[in-house]
């Protein structure tokens, strides 16, 4: 446990709704979370994006007050709240699994916590009427959660936060039992809701989809470590490390496996006997000839036959094509190794026929394939 005599009264810096600082949470000699360092702006929207496993959930249930950390210090609003009960930190929270009591109305439902807390009922009545308004759930005030959706019920547990009008919302994969047409639509309220209100909210997600649309920054993290912090457009277009880059994408970067050599004076990436300019390549550190790499490369930065236009042309075989309506996707052998293009939904290609293609390096990413760090 960690000496309180050293913990400090109040966040040496208050602009931030919420902070992580030095947070390590171990359970016996299995460190989950290790060191970790997280800033998050007021009315920021956050998404802790990651696989299974991977911390975001425990993370999350820290800064809830759901979890005891091993050390380091939590603070809300430039407020220590390390060692506070959950009830006392000014946070809503919306768990994956609705948790709505079966015996009581969407209203009874809403207005539970507020009751128990002992708030007058003219109140209590404003703020159940204001969280229907805003989710648009006033027809079901008199139901029960048996005769609701699912999207209906999972607006209920929102609705239930929502009521105790905090600062900081935390949501916990809120959308993960829902179906894809469900989800896609309450992605869309859950970002109206946030455009709305502007409170702080954090979201953990495993959906790469929810992540990108939602979020003002996203944390990737990996076995209880943050690889990237960014915002969306940075983390597609310019990912750290070879992780963030593979996670990121559907379908995922290609990449290529080579080395860079010289060839007229100039670096060039090789790989399976054919080799191609690094030219607009913006490196974040100066390329070294004879370094062993990996070329990054999305599916929509690849051009085909009439889209390329000028630079080096190359030739590739076409050996899955998969038709998904306004694209297609096409799986093309090349210099030994198998990479996707995306192209349009109306333009076809047979199984076997050769293709030409041109690589936009503008759009692409080398990492350094021993420690898989961006270059």
């Amino acid at each position: 446990m960690t000496d309180l005599s050293t913990f400090s009264p109040a966040s040496t810096d208050s602009k931030y709704s919420v902070s992580v600082r030095d947070l390590t949470l171990s359970f016996g000699s299995l460190t989950v979370l290790g060191n970790l360092n997280l800033d998050i702006h007021d009315g920021e929207f956050l998404v802790l994006l990651g696989s299974s496993g991977c911390g975001k959930s425990t993370l999350l249930n820290c800064i809830a007050g759901l979890l005891e950390p091993t050390d380091g210090q939590i603070f809300i609003n430039g407020r220590n709240v390390t060692w506070e009960e959950p009830k006392d930190r000014g946070i809503g929270m919306v768990f994956q699994s609705y948790a709505l009591y079966p015996q009581m109305t969407v209203e009874k439902n809403l207005s539970f916590g507020l009751r128990v807390a002992g708030m007058p009922k003219e109140d209590i009545a404003k703020r159940v009427a204001r969280a229907a308004a805003i989710l648009q759930i006033e027809p079901l005030l008199q139901r029960k959660p048996a005769a609701l959706s699912g999207g209906q019920r999972q607006r209920v547990a929102i609705g239930r936060a929502l009521v105790r009008d905090v600062d900081v919302f935390l949501f916990d994969e809120p959308l993960s039992n829902l179906d894809a047409k469900l989800r896609s639509e309450l992605r869309v309220e859950i970002k109206r809701l946030h455009q709305q209100l502007k409170n702080t909210m954090i979201y953990v997600t495993h959906d790469q989809i929810e992540a990108l649309t939602l979020a003002d920054r996203i944390a990737i993290m990996k076995s209880g470590v943050i690889q990237q912090l960014d915002d969306p457009v940075t983390i597609y277009n310019r990912p750290n490390n070879l992780f963030v880059a593979g996670f990121i994408g559907s379908p995922s970067m290609n990449f290529l496996r080579g080395d860079l050599v010289e060839e007229g004076g100039r670096i060039v990436f090789q790989t399976g006997g054919v080799s191609f300019s690094l030219d607009g390549y913006n490196a974040s550190e100066p390329l070294t000839v004879g370094a062993k790499v990996v070329l990054g490369v999305r599916p929509e930065h690849i051009k085909v036959d009439r889209d390329v236009v000028g630079g080096e042309v190359h030739e590739a075989i076409v050996d899955i094509e998969e038709p998904m309506g306004a694209d297609n996707l096409l799986w093309l052998k090349y210099a030994g190794q198998t990479m996707s293009v995306r192209i349009g939904g109306e333009r076809r290609y047979k199984v076997g026929s050769k293709v030409k293609l041109g690589f936009d390096m503008t759009m692409a990413s080398v990492f350094d394939a021993e420690t898989e760090t961006r270059l």
